[in-house]
């Protein structure tokens, strides 16, 4: 069991537009605070960890398996493995990613 603390996790840059806090994580689950400007890209990708991706905030294009549906605060969306997907930041927004297992690769 661990706490982890807001204050003390410092954002990840991604690029210019787009940037990422880990929260939460062992090596089953993991959770991360994600912060988009307008404009902001989240490439199109897949992985082999299960994800749920919840709107806090802003206005996405949000494209799974080739389908795109505009998505804003409240909305969620499950992310099977190896489906690919991708995002465009509509209006500046935030939101929660989590995944299952931890992304390793997030950590370095």
């Amino acid at each position: 069991m661990s706490f982890f603390y807001d204050k003390d996790i410092k954002a990840k840059v991604l690029d210019e537009k787009s940037s990422r806090k880990v929260l939460a994580h062992d090596e089953d689950a993991m959770i991360c605070h994600l912060y988009f400007e307008k404009g902001g890209i989240g490439t199109p990708h897949k992985h082999v960890h299960t994800q749920i991706c919840y709107i806090l905030s802003g206005v996405f294009d949000f494209t799974l398996d080739g389908k795109t549906e505009r998505i804003s605060a409240g909305d969620s969306v499950y992310i099977p493995s190896d489906v690919i997907h991708g995002l465009e930041c509509i209006e500046k927004g935030e939101l929660l990613d989590v995944f299952t297992p931890e992304r390793k690769d997030f950590l370095s």
